[in-house]
C-alpha cells in the first residue's frame, strides 16, 4: 500500500524500498503471515504513536477487579463481625472480590472444621443478597478461606468523586 492507502500490487522488495525513500517515508511490514507478506509505506514513528494511543485507550476502558481480604478468628465477637460485614459489602459494591479468611491458633485447630465453617456460613448468609460464593470454604494450613464475588459488577469511578444525579426540577430551573 502506498502512503495514501492506495494499492500498489505485488512489488519486489527493492522497488518498494526505493518508493518509500522517494516519498521520505518508511516501508513497514503489516502482515508477515500473509503470502506474499503485506507491507505499507508510512511514517513508522507516527504509526507507533497511534498504536500506543490505542493501547492506552483500551487500558483505560478495562476494569481491574481486585481481591480484598478480610480476616476473622473463630472467637470474633458479633459486633466485630458486623463491622467486617460492612467492609465486605463496601468492597463488593465497588466491584471487588473478597477473600474471607478464618485463622486458627492452638487448640482452635481441633474444632477448626466446625467453628470456622459456622463463621464463614454466617458471613456468606449475611451478604447473600449482593454476593455469590466463588470458591467454597476450604482449609489451607491453619486457615479456612472462601472467596465471594459480587453478583452485579459496578464500574469504579475513574476520576474519584461521582457527580450526583440532577433532579428533573433542578433541570427545569436551569432552562428558564
Amino acid at each position: 500500500m502506498g502512503p495514501e492507502g492506495e494499492q500498489l500490487g505485488v512489488v519486489k522488495t527493492m522497488e518498494a524500498l526505493q518508493r518509500a525513500r522517494a516519498t521520505d517515508l518508511d516501508l513497514v511490514e503489516v502482515a508477515p503471515q500473509a503470502e506474499p507478506p503485506v507491507c505499507r509505506i508510512m511514517d513508522y514513528g507516527k504509526f507507533k504513536y497511534i498504536q500506543s494511543k490505542r493501547e492506552q485507550e483500551a487500558r483505560k476502558k478495562q476494569t481491574v477487579i481486585q481481591v480484598k481480604e478480610i480476616k476473622v478468628r473463630p472467637k470474633t465477637e458479633e459486633h466485630d463481625i458486623n463491622t467486617k460485614l460492612k467492609h465486605i459489602r463496601r468492597f463488593l459494591e465497588e466491584g471487588d472480590k473478597v477473600k474471607v479468611t478464618v485463622r486458627f491458633r492452638g487448640r482452635e485447630l481441633a474444632y477448626a472444621s466446625q467453628s470456622g465453617f459456622e463463621v464463614l456460613k454466617h458471613i456468606v448468609d449475611a451478604i447473600a443478597d449482593i454476593a455469590k460464593v466463588e470458591s467454597p470454604p476450604k482449609m489451607e494450613g491453619k486457615t479456612m478461606m472462601t472467596i465471594v464475588s459480587p453478583t452485579v459488577h459496578k464500574k469504579k469511578p475513574a476520576g474519584g468523586a461521582v457527580k450526583p444525579a440532577q433532579s428533573p426540577l433542578a433541570a427545569e430551573k436551569q432552562e428558564e
